[in-house]
């Protein structure tokens, strides 16, 4: 049963309203027009209402109507390939009754009403089902979409039909209780599951310095912290495109209108290299962008997280982008100083670390309650004003990752792409993923990953030492050294995400690649403690076809040529000594 109220006061985003008696976080529809708002605040008989939409022409004595509910999101079939606001409007279904810019007051339903899908069901009349198991399934693009009994209803099934119905339309009956193809779920809850597991088995985003040197689980939780221009949306959306996940969701949470509309024209042209199809068929895009209204931005995370734990519950393994969430603190902070609340660090909230957690508390492995093991692996791009790495929100959500890839402007300035800093960046799980690589790349793929490290390591400390008093000053074993860092940084951290070929390298490929750059590495040392001078050994003609192999159509084969090669000229450089 709705309420109503009067607007009593209005700040920005922020309405106050009296002649309610709401519970917190109910959906306000607030004014004439209707906005949609949320209560974030009760105090006494003054009920304060997060709206989001532009307030502007609201006034004081206007009519707020609660409508009883949180804010929900639609889960069910037609979310692949959708792109909405941060409130689950569908944007191009907006765009086509509207045009280019949306209307204050106007809602449309998050999955399509009119649209019907062909519903197949797995159980019978008379059998037990209890929430989470699946009672049929629905085709989506390639995907199969399944029909799971709503958390919170278990019992006999008493009725199951097949047929084509809308998201709307009763396809079964258990214990009383009609269920249609379509759950609503608060956004601001996490879904239940059975239990987590640990993160032991890789996600492959086929970018060698991520899947090599600091590698982030299915179910695992990395940050991306970079300054403006280091690539960290770039970074992304290389994840999204490449990484091993069935399903991905992208957030665009406060990201500069021109990066969304890069991301929304490129994805629908992307072919998904595992099937051949468009990539957009296993995308949901949220785009919140920084011109949109400011509260809509903090709703958004959690409506992409809860598209996101309803594939997982499926038995999915979901990769969700959020770029970024500085932009998702800054509305905290806007909101907050409108509420007159006492600001923490910097003007954020007291509560900024809390809200951190509780979006990032979220991901992981998890048993579902239907036997199948689903993941949500979230990578939150960090947007540190002027590249301070100090700032509140990315030390707090250093805190909470287990991965950090920190972008280096440094790099960017030498063209170094992806511009992830071998020497500040680090991942917490590679110990419990050895194994992994062990059984199902190489043995010695750990080692081989803790001996270039080392050389990156040592390169650093020489590089010291070259400043002050230059590189014709060092021994011919520490010049090697220096040598093959090289060859590390240019051939293997390296990669161009806008090259055919060098985009994607798959593990196998990464590994012998590596092991390459070790084997010149080792030989190039036997050969300097044989009296090989340092230049000839740099002035191989397999050293430069070496570092051109990654641009190569037939990469597999040069790289195995380049092996056989790399043997035979260094017996001629024994034969010089």
């Amino acid at each position: 049963m709705t309420q109503h109220g009067t607007i009593y006061r209005v700040a920005g985003p922020v309405v106050t309203a009296t002649g309610l008696s709401p519970r917190m976080y109910d959906v306000m529809l607030v004014g004439e027009e209707g906005l949609m708002g949320e209560v974030i605040k009760i105090a006494g008989d003054k009920t304060i209402i997060q709206v989001y939409e532009e307030t502007s022409g609201l006034k004081p004595g206007e009519k707020v109507i609660d409508t009883r509910h949180p804010l929900v999101a639609e889960l069910g079939p037609g979310l692949l390939g959708s792109v909405y606001d941060g409130i689950q409007r569908p944007l191009p279904a907006l765009m086509e009754t509207m045009g280019d810019f949306i209307h204050r007051g106007v809602t449309a339903p998050g999955l399509d009403r009119k649209k019907k899908w062909k519903f197949e069901p797995i159980v019978k009349k008379g059998d037990k089902v209890s929430p989470g198991d699946v009672l049929g399934t629905v085709k989506e693009f390639y995907l199969v979409h399944k029909i799971m009994v709503p958390p919170k209803i278990s019992g006999v099934v008493e009725e199951i039909h097949e047929g084509e119905f809308t998201v709307e339309e009763t396809v079964a009956k258990v214990d009383g209780q009609n269920i249609m193809m379509m759950q609503k779920w608060p956004v601001r809850s996490g879904r239940p599951f059975g239990k987590k597991l640990l993160p032991d088995i890789p996600l492959i985003t086929g970018q060698r310095v991520l899947d090599t040197m600091f590698p982030l689980p299915k179910g695992g939780t990395a940050a991306i912290p970079g300054a403006f221009g280091t690539g960290k949306t770039v970074t992304q959306q290389q994840l999204a495109k490449w990484s091993d996940a069935e399903i991905v969701v992208y957030i665009g949470c406060g990201e500069r209108g021109n990066e969304m509309t890069e991301v929304l024209s490129s994805f629908p042209q992307l072919e998904d290299p595992k099937t051949g199809e468009p990539l957009m068929q296993r995308t949901v895009l949220i785009a919140n962008t920084s011109n949109m209204p400011v509260a809509a931005r903090e709703a958004s995370v959690y409506t992409g997280m809860t598209i996101a734990e309803y594939y997982r519950d499926m038995g999915y393994n979901v990769s969700l982008m959020a770029d970024s969430t500085s932009r998702w603190a800054e509305a905290m902070r806007e909101i907050s100083s409108r509420l007159e609340e006492m600001p923490g660090e910097e003007g954020f909230p007291a509560y900024l670390a809390a809200r951190l957690s509780e979006f990032y508390e979220r991901a992981g492995r998890v048993s579902n309650h239907n036997g199948t093991a689903g993941s949500i692996s979230v990578v939150g791009a960090v947007s540190p004003p002027g590249g301070d790495m100090s700032e509140p929100v990315t030390q707090n959500t250093l805190r909470i990752v287990r991965v950090f890839w920190a972008l280096d402007s440094k790099l960017r300035e030498r063209r170094h792409f992806p511009t992830i800093n071998w020497l500040t960046s680090y991942s917490l799980y590679t110990s419990g993923l050895d194994a992994w690589y062990r059984e199902n790349v190489a043995s010695d793929f750990p080692d081989l990953r803790r001996w270039s490290m080392e050389v990156l390591q040592r390169e650093a400390e020489l590089q010291e030492i070259v400043q002050l008093v230059g590189s014709d000053a060092l021994p011919d074993e520490q010049k090697m050294i220096l040598e093959v860092a090289r060859l590390i940084r240019e051939i293997f951290l390296q990669q161009n995400a806008y090259h055919d070929v060098d985009t994607y390298c798959p593990l196998p490929r990464q590994y012998k690649m590596l092991k390459l750059i070790k084997r010149f590495g080792d030989l190039s040392t036997k050969a300097v403690e044989s009296d090989v001078p340092v230049d000839d050994i740099i002035d191989l003609p397999v050293r430069n076809r070496l570092v051109k192999s990654k641009f190569e159509e037939n990469i597999d084969e040069e790289l195995e040529a380049i092996s056989k090669e790399m043997d035979k000229q260094f017996e001629t450089l024994g034969g010089k000594a």
